[in-house]
C-alpha cells in the first residue's frame, strides 16, 4: 500500500536508491502491486544519467503490506520497492534484482519478468 510521500527503494541497475511518490495514476489515492507512479528521485549514485530531483515514472513492483491472492494465499515483502520506467512505460534498467511477484505477468509489463532474477 503506497501513499503519496511514500519513500520507496528501487530494485533496479539504473543508479537510483531511493524514491519518493507523489502521485498515483488510476484515481486512487493507494497503490498496489503492478500500478504506475510519479516519483521524485530523492538519492542516487554519482556519475548517472539521472539526477537528484528529477521527476520520473515508476512501477510498484514489492509492498510491505500484505496482498491477497485469488488461491486464497497472501505475499508480503520487508520493504516497498519499485523500478524506473521510460515515458514509453519500459524498464529503464537492464537487470532487476530479487524476485518479482507473479501478479505483474498478469498485466502488460512482461518484459519487467523476463529481467528479474526470478518470480513469486
Amino acid at each position: 500500500m503506497i501513499q503519496l510521500n511514500t519513500i520507496l527503494n528501487v530494485t533496479d541497475n539504473s543508479g537510483v536508491k531511493t524514491l519518493k511518490c507523489i502521485k498515483i495514476f488510476g484515481g486512487s489515492f493507494i497503490g498496489y502491486i503492478g500500478d504506475i507512479i510519479t516519483t521524485s528521485i530523492q538519492k542516487v549514485i554519482p556519475h548517472k544519467k539521472i539526477r537528484s530531483g528529477e521527476v520520473h515514472k515508476a512501477l510498484i513492483i514489492r509492498t510491505s503490506k500484505e496482498t491477497n491472492r485469488q488461491d486464497g494465499s497472501s505475499i508480503r515483502f520487508f520493504s516497498n520497492s519499485a523500478i524506473i520506467l521510460t515515458e514509453k512505460e519500459t524498464p529503464y534498467s537492464t537487470r532487476i534484482f530479487g524476485p518479482v511477484p507473479k501478479e505483474l505477468r498478469t498485466n502488460k509489463f512482461m518484459k519487467v519478468v523476463s529481467i528479474s532474477q526470478g518470480t513469486i
